[in-house]
């Protein structure tokens, strides 16, 4: 045995045979070490080997035999935080936690001196965060504190730590994958290499043979029913097109078969070795293609196919006249945009591990937005009671969408209940992120739109084609949302709109940040400069006189009355502080030289804060004999920033301090069902049901007070842990104990619907250079205002909205899945690229002064829609600089360069 050196103690071991030093230290359960891409380019990784980083995926186990290993385990000494983790507790530079491990082990170390922060740009290179933006990292390594005390009776509209800040940065917070379980089993799974085609014959022989291989699955082994990987409350919007495994391959990357063995390189040498004979099928890509006549079918199931064959949904709607309208219009738009498909690449990659417990139950740990869909859905596939089934999260690493779909929870059980209950685990690798899980739908939207000379709108025509790819989940809810809002925030008597979503051999589209609307938030926000250009009319000026406003008819092209509502109204304030910071500047003057050319653009978004369809969530609330607080919610937390909101509602409501509410969340057993985190609900449907819940625990508590001491109920009141009734102060361990005579138990629970809808509005600002010879583009100055009401958390709701935009840009100016026939040819985080800190500039981001009558405590959403307008802002700037209009995402600077000739 070697003897290897880890945080000052000392192992004896031997690495298997070409193992990285990643997966070494993680089997000694070092978890603290996380796995993003397994290829160097991600920086989840580092540790130190002598003091110095290194990304530890690209190092050979061996190579740490006789050097001192530190991991971010060790970085504490004596028990004291080492000064960058107390800096980045203090900036709370992360939001997900999932990358702070690498990005402390980068800057911690004594390599990264005065020099490299000077240069950080360079200096982060080989560090990728997902939910940040990079801003509060920079306040971290300058040495900015973005905290506030906790003080009780405060807690709302306070900047609160993450409650989970300690665990994170020292590495003892518990991802998914992080937990050593004895007789663990590993599954892989075997992607078709074909986008069509069907499976002739499977042969397990060879795959079988390899000692350590436990099982091999297959369609003809796994349960034969259809379902949609898609979690909703009401499954009935999503078609049921899918199998768990299936004879038919309809992308390139789809699951054929899995494997499982005793560890993860045997079950991967099982899949290489299934031996498959397939009958190659005619594919069909484009979407407008895959509606032509004779065009290739994907689907042949009863409950999917439509007279239309792969178009799967149509929406359409129309009000006023749209034909009259633009006979009126004195200037007409009319041009055709499409957006692209990107990956949330959130940086824990799906997976999940299955087992049975001492219970005799099935639990399933896992990375998921919806547990209790999850659950749903399992038993369905399963056929067990939906009772005998536990799902739950512990700290999930990112999610943008990306969880909202079942994707790695079914295999795991379905192996662990034919394997007598032995846990087994699925890990997905970043390649299967990329050609496995699912993306942005792609959306081609043709945009026409007519106005009277002052602007005002007379006609607005859209119709959208989205590409669904090979499976419908979320796909009628993403087309519902983009003919919803984009269209809906513009008053216009006469509107009409047509969307198609269709079934193609791709990649299947799914929910991901924005979910819809942003793909023709981009094509109206376009159009809407476009007109205001042919009208010689401010770009600020015609939304100020087309937005909707409160008194008008919230609707798109349906003229069914909806549920969203003003409770708030804040766009004329944004609009506002965007205006007022471009014109106004930040003293960042173009670069130099003659090639490059300066533009400014703008646009808005509009969100109606949550899905059309149903959801809920419940919570509970326990008051304890220490007077303390017991909050259970099903709220799922994955970097958004709901564990913080709905425990400073909580503490403000019942009078106390944050940390004196101890939170239990995402867990099909202990906590009160949740539909899901996803859509803008964390805050406005879960915060609703805490917000509820606290009360009826204020009043729970006051009630009994009353009762116990006599004195009417009026002259009663909480003050943190003590309740005073008239000249009486009685603690709250006193009032428990009191209660526990008369068995009166201190416990609530309420539940929340997510009705009516409130309205938020959110305005992205950009000026930018872009170089006629190399099509390259600079940012030079960001600005963004956000409408979300009374701000829970100041400093989260500002940390959301900087990842927002950072993922805004990244989609308009970096980030392309380049396809090749269905076959994804740049599956790597190296070639295709999210934005590094060297790619996201600063963002000045404001909030608008309003107040909700909606949302809890004066709160709306704030997480999502500020993604919306940024893509557009882009391309009003890039057509500002240029006089050209590029219409079709991403603005790589090879998509730029046939068109810069004609740059003024």
């Amino acid at each position: 045995m070697s003897n290897y050196e880890v945080n000052g103690r000392l192992y004896s071991a031997e690495p298997k045979a070409g193992q990285c030093l990643r997966t070494f230290l993680r089997d000694l359960e070092v978890f603290g070490v996380k796995k993003g891409c397994d290829a160097g380019d991600c920086g989840a990784c580092t540790v130190w080997l002598d003091g110095k980083p290194f990304h530890s995926c690209l190092v050979p186990a061996f190579r740490g035999e006789g050097r001192k290993i530190t991991t971010i385990e060790g970085l504490a000494a004596n028990g004291q935080m080492h000064p960058l983790q107390k800096a980045f507790h203090d900036a709370q530079a992360f939001q997900c936690g999932y990358c702070a491990a690498g990005m402390l082990m980068t800057t911690a170390s004594a390599a990264f001196d005065e020099a490299h922060k000077a240069d950080l740009p360079h200096a982060l290179k080989g560090n990728i965060c997902r939910c940040t933006g990079y801003r509060s990292i920079v306040d971290a390594l300058h040495g900015k504190s973005n905290i506030e005390e906790d003080v009780a009776g405060k807690a709302c509209g306070a900047s609160l730590p993450n409650p989970f800040t300690d665990a994170i940065l020292t590495g003892k917070a518990r991802y998914t994958m992080d937990i050593a379980i004895a007789g663990l089993l590993h599954l892989k799974v075997l992607r078709s290499p074909h986008a069509h085609a069907r499976i002739k014959s499977i042969d397990k022989t060879k795959a079988l043979a390899i000692p350590g291989v436990v099982a091999v699955y297959t369609w003809e082994d796994v349960p034969r029913r259809l379902y949609s990987t898609a979690l909703h409350e009401d499954h009935l919007v999503d078609p049921d097109d899918t199998y768990i495994l299936d004879n038919v391959a309809r992308f390139v990357g789809q699951r054929i078969a899995a494997v499982v063995g005793e560890s993860e390189a045997v079950a991967e040498a099982g899949v290489r070795a299934l031996q498959v004979e397939y009958e190659i099928l005619p594919a069909v890509f484009d979407p407008v293609a895959a509606m032509e006549p004779g065009a290739p079918l994907l689907h042949d199931k009863n409950d999917v196919v439509t007279q239309n064959g792969n178009i799967f949904c149509t929406l359409q709607g129309e009000i006023g006249d749209v034909t009259q309208g633009f006979k009126e219009a004195d200037a007409v738009h009319e041009m055709t945009y499409s957006t692209s498909r990107v990956q949330h690449v959130h940086l824990e990659t799906h997976g999940s591990i299955a087992y049975k417990g001492e219970d005799g139950r099935w639990h399933v740990r896992t990375s998921s937005q919806g547990p209790f869909p999850v659950r749903t859905k399992l038993a369905y596939l399963m056929g067990v009671p939906a009772r005998e089934i536990h799902v739950f999260t512990e700290r999930v690493g990112g999610g943008f969408g990306g969880r909202r779909v079942m994707v790695s929870e079914d295999l795991p059980l379905f192996a662990s209940m034919k394997l007598d209950g032995r846990p087994v685990k699925w890990e997905w690798t970043r390649e299967e992120e990329f050609i496995g899980a699912t993306t942005r739908h792609q959306m081609t939207t043709k945009v026409k739109i007519g106005a009277k000379k002052d602007g005002t709108l007379t006609a607005l025509d859209v119709h959208c084609v989205s590409n669904t790819g090979a499976y419908g989940n979320h796909a009628s809810e993403t087309l519902a949302a983009a003919m919803a809002s984009p269209i809906a925030a513009y008053r216009c008597a006469n509107k009409k709109g047509v969307g198609h979503v269709v079934y193609t051999n791709m990649i299947p589209g799914g929910g991901f940040r924005g979910y819809g609307a942003s793909q023709t938030t981009y094509a109206m926000e376009c159009a809407i400069d476009e007109l205001a250009r042919l009208l010689g009319i401010d770009p600020f000026e015609m939304r100020r006189k087309n937005v909707v406003k409160p008194g008008d008819n919230v609707e798109s092209i349906w003229k069914e009355p909806g549920d969203a509502s003003f409770g708030s109204y804040g766009i004329n304030e944004c609009l506002d502080i965007v205006e007022r910071e471009l014109k106004k500047g930040n003293g960042v003057a173009k670069p130099d030289g003659e090639d490059w050319a300066e533009g400014t653009g703008m646009a808005l978004a509009m969100l109606e804060c949550g899905p059309p369809t149903e959801h809920r969530s419940g919570a509970e609330m326990k008051l304890l004999p220490d007077g303390t607080y017991h909050l259970a919610c099903g709220t799922s937390e994955f970097g958004n920033g709901t564990s913080n909101a709905i425990k400073q509602i909580a503490a403000s409501i019942v009078g106390v301090r944050a940390r004196d509410v101890a939170l239990v969340n995402a867990d099909t057993d202990r906590t009160p069902y949740d539909t899901g985190t996803f859509a803008s609900t964390g805050t406005v449907v879960a915060g609703k049901a805490v917000h509820i819940t606290a009360q009826a625990m204020r009043d729970d508590i006051l009630d009994f007070a009353c009762r116990h001491t006599g004195i009417v109920i009026d002259q009663c009141r909480l003050e943190s842990d003590t309740v005073v009734c008239g000249n009486r102060r009685i603690t709250l361990t006193e009032l428990h104990a009191a209660g526990a005579k008369v068995n009166h138990r201190f416990t609530v629970t309420r539940r929340a619907y997510l009705s009516p809808r409130t309205i938020a509005f959110n305005v992205q600002g950009v000026r930018l250079a872009v170089h006629r010879v190399t099509g390259e583009v600079r940012i030079l100055h960001s600005v963004h205002a956000a409408d979300i009401g009374f701000p829970i958390n100041p400093m989260q709701c500002h940390g959301q909205i900087d990842g927002a935009v950072a993922m805004g840009y990244g989609w308009a100016l970096i980030e392309n899945m380049v396809h090749d026939e269905g076959h994804m040819v740049n599956p790597q985080l190296r070639n295709c690229r999210v934005p590094a800190f060297a790619d996201t500039p600063h963002t000045d981001v404001f909030f608008a002064g309003t107040v909700d009558s909606i949302g809890p405590l004066g709160a709306k959403s704030q997480g999502e829609c500020a993604i919306n307008p940024v893509a557009p802002a882009v391309a009003n700037a890039l057509a500002s600089a240029t006089g050209v209009r590029f219409a079709h995402l991403p603005f790589t600077p090879d998509r730029l360069f046939s068109k810069l000739g004609k740059v003024k």
